[in-house]
């Protein structure tokens, strides 16, 4: 991908917190001194647009945030066509060449909800403890292998029974190590971690990317080289 800012998906099932997450990390991140944008999706409305708009209010300038309104369900929209969201992506970084960093919010969907790697640089998948401690014995293509697992809202689990041990250790065992972070975005627990681990993500990235053009350059200068022996030699 030739875009410079990092592509952060986020996507998760209904309710979970995903507006809740880019609201808390949004500010904490502009305080680190980052350019952040951000495109939201949503079936049939702009809610999501106009909420984090509201909320953010003061911290991001309006126009660095966009919604989509797919009319499909939500993982079409970021994985078989994500040409809507590339577009909004494009007409932002157009706008905004200096983004470090690109949330795009799904729209709610279900457990199997996962990115295209032409979209995003990186996969986060929220999940809640609201819908007990057994969601991720339950699996599902998102919840297993996305990049990054956040278990929000844990200030609920006395309140709905769930065992958020429980939760951990069974996170663990199905995403093959992946990491898992637990979080309750509405009181800004566990947000900071978060952060940790975007930037340490978007670091490695940017390393690749260098070491990716490195070597790209080097085989360009070898392929000069030869071609100027070859040259030579005729």
């Amino acid at each position: 991908m030739g875009s410079a800012a990092f592509r952060i998906g986020i996507g998760g099932p209904v309710g979970t917190g995903k507006t809740a997450l880019i609201e808390a990390l949004v500010p904490r991140l502009v305080d680190l001194g980052l350019s952040v944008i951000v495109v939201t999706n949503d079936i049939n409305t702009r809610e999501d647009e106009r909420h984090v708009k509201a909320t953010l209010a003061g911290v991001l300038e309006p126009s660095r945030i966009v919604g989509v309104e797919t009319g499909a369900c939500p993982h079409q929209a970021v994985r078989e066509d994500p040409s809507m969201n590339l577009a909004a992506l494009e007409e932002l970084e157009a706008g905004y060449p200096d983004a470090d960093i690109a949330f795009i919010e799904s729209g709610g969907d279900n457990l199997q909800l996962t990115f295209s790697r032409d979209l995003v640089d990186l996969s986060v998948f929220v999940i809640d403890v609201a819908g007990g401690d057994k969601i991720p014995r339950k699996r599902g293509a998102g919840l297993i292998q996305a990049d990054l697992l956040i278990i929000n809202k844990t200030d609920l689990a006395p309140y709905v029974g769930a065992d958020l041990g429980v939760m951990d250790r069974d996170a663990r065992l199905v995403r093959a190590g992946r990491p898992t972070l637990f979080a309750d975005c509405r009181h800004g627990i566990g947000i900071a971690a978060i952060i940790g681990a975007l930037e340490g993500a978007r670091a490695a990235f940017h390393e690749e990317m260098s070491a990716s053009a490195r070597g790209a350059h080097s085989h360009a200068r070898v392929g000069a080289d030869d071609h100027g022996r070859d040259h030579t030699h005729a």
